[in-house]
């Protein structure tokens, strides 16, 4: 919960002070810097949300379909391990998009009418063919949120169905 805690609190401190910043100097433009160091930490704490919610999904999976081997399972050290691969995960695949934007030539000056900058929307702005990072970027984003989704619709269903069979109703309230 503490590492969902930060994650969110990182993710809204992406976005917010351009925006106010934004607003008091009446400008709505972002730099390249700016634009690529955003979009680092927008995807990685999106990611990081996205793992944490999943390792959430399946410690109560856990604790609902196997309560006698909880302890066992879930133990201190496998949640850290759980916690640092989500860690890892997102700060890879965060680098491997700003690097894919390094990587791209432009034919203009590079100022951003926004306070947010969305990975997509600086893709199209290449003056080059951007195949590979259309492709990198649909690969990633079926591999990094098709996988925790389904995860997660898998961990709640069979916690779901666990409670359907439990017979009596003081027995489902409690789980």
């Amino acid at each position: 919960l503490s590492n969902l805690s930060l994650v969110d609190i990182g993710f809204i401190s992406t976005t917010i002070p351009k925006m106010l910043l934004n607003i008091q100097t009446q400008s709505k433009a972002i730099t390249y810097a700016g634009c690529i160091t955003q979009m680092y930490f927008f995807i990685l704490f999106i990611g990081l949300d996205d793992f944490l919610l999943t390792v959430m999904a399946y410690d109560r999976f856990v604790a609902i379909c196997h309560p006698l081997q909880y302890m066992v399972i879930m133990n201190p050290r496998f949640c850290g391990l759980l916690v640092l691969v989500s860690w890892i995960i997102s700060v890879l695949n965060s680098l491997l998009q700003c690097l894919m934007v390094f990587s791209l030539s432009f034919c203009t000056a590079l100022e951003i009418p926004h306070f947010f900058c969305e990975l997509n929307q600086v893709v199209q702005l290449a003056c080059f063919d951007t195949f590979l990072n259309n492709m990198v970027m649909f690969f990633v984003t079926v591999l990094l949120a098709g996988g925790p989704l389904a995860g997660i619709l898998y961990s709640y269903s069979k916690i779901v169905s666990s409670i359907r069979a439990i017979p009596s109703a003081q027995g489902k309230f409690k789980a």
